[in-house]
């Protein structure tokens, strides 16, 4: 800025309303800090309003820094440290918002996301933050007391730049890439963004056949050489979904394999050989029929994964053992993903190598942070991309469980 020209008028200027930007506003806020969060959006926290089913599966009572994704798995450790589920759970007991756990340490509203939107908003209007939304961005600029930002809505100037937009997850809902123009823009590097926690495509036969049973779920192991995921499966008019394919989707790459265990927690060829004892007159579908959905088994038999043995009886135990071995690392190739469209979260984007793991600041320009999505960080399913979205808006305000 020009030495005739005032000094910022915000202390922080927060590009993006969702869950990371408005957690940040409202800690440094608290701080004293003079802050304002402008959004394209007509309204803000839309994935916090979608988020498990209207309930917003707010956080995980197991995260811990294994259950992110980065290409430095080190980074994280010192934002989720320093602001725990617990302690967002705090604000939320404080605030009178009844919670419950249901699988794997997901916790959800008891009521609907709405509650957890108005705390954010409340906590931000309560430490005198400013919230403008239907605001977009049309440059920043780097200037001596900190930044110029040109909007819709006219120029805006702060001390602090926090860049909380997002990834590319989404699009519906409003979702950009000015977060990596920003970094790009200040010379930080990206690791390339792709879609995760996402649907598996097919093509062919196989998008024939999963079509055919579409809305079939069971328990499954999906893995690959990376993770392995023990968790329900869906198939679906395109392929295949349902909380462990969506999971190791994460870990997946174009043109891999991923093995499916489709037998998952049970000791199959154990029960199968019991059932020959007792019903050996029964054909092999019946019997697998008490193992997975009925149709299911039919796909099996067309595709030519279970024999069309009459008689369990026919089966010796060395064959029931084989097969068991083959539904155990079931293999599929999936064509692709469905994208963008359905993503619940990107993968990738801002290397952490030029960001503090402290503080979120960024290495090469003093005053510009980036939080939540729009760095490589990202969680599993279940209420940890959440958790660090919190941690990371946490850890940039220079608060902690306070």
């Amino acid at each position: 800025m020009s030495a005739t020209e005032n000094l910022p008028i915000f202390d922080a200027l927060v590009i993006g309303a969702g869950a990371a930007g408005l957690f940040y506003a409202a800690r440094a806020g608290e701080r004293g800090l003079r802050v304002c969060v402008i959004d394209h959006a007509a309204k803000p926290a839309e994935k916090v309003r979608i988020s498990g089913g209207g309930r917003c599966n707010f956080t995980n009572i197991h995260t811990a820094p294994e259950n992110f994704i980065s290409e430095n798995p080190h980074f994280a450790k010192s934002a989720l440290a320093r602001f725990t589920p617990w302690d967002f759970v705090d604000r939320l007991d404080r605030r009178g918002i009844t919670w419950h756990e249901k699988t794997l340490g997901q916790l959800f509203c008891d009521g609907r996301s709405a509650a957890i939107i108005d705390m954010l908003l409340d906590d931000l209007r309560a430490a005198g933050g400013e919230l403008r939304l239907s605001t977009s961005v049309a440059s920043v600029e780097k200037v001596a007391d900190g930044f110029r930002v040109e909007t819709s809505g006219g120029l805006m100037e702060s001390r602090r730049l926090v860049v909380a937009s997002g990834g590319l997850s989404i699009p519906k809902m409003g979702a950009t890439g000015l977060a990596y123009d920003i970094a790009r823009q200040f010379g930080h590097a990206l690791i390339p963004p792709r879609p995760a926690l996402v649907p598996f495509t097919f093509e062919g036969r196989a998008k024939e056949d999963f079509s055919s049973i579409s809305g079939v779920a069971c328990p499954v192991t999906a893995l690959n050489a990376r993770a392995s995921f023990d968790e329900a499966m869906l198939f679906t008019h395109r392929g295949l979904s349902g909380p462990s394919i969506l999971q190791i989707s994460s870990y997946w790459r174009e043109g891999e394999d991923v093995t499916i265990n489709l037998l998952a927690g049970r000791d199959a060829a154990a029960e199968l050989t019991a059932f020959k004892a007792a019903h050996p007159m029964k054909a092999l579908t019946t019997a697998f029929e008490s193992l997975l959905p009925s149709r299911l088994v039919s796909l099996l038999v067309a595709r030519g994964e279970l024999p069309p043995v009459a008689r369990m009886a026919d089966m010796a135990h060395a064959a029931i053992d084989a097969l068991v071995a083959d539904l155990s690392r079931w293999t599929v190739k999936p064509s692709g993903t469905e994208g963008w469209r359905t993503a619940e979260v990107t993968a990738g984007g801002i290397d952490t190598a030029e960001l503090s793991s402290k503080t979120m600041e960024s290495r090469l320009v003093p005053g510009l942070y980036f939080i939540g999505e729009c760095v490589d960080v990202t969680g599993w399913l279940g209420g940890y991309n959440f958790q660090w979205a919190w941690a990371s808006a946490a850890a940039a305000a220079g608060t902690g469980a306070d």
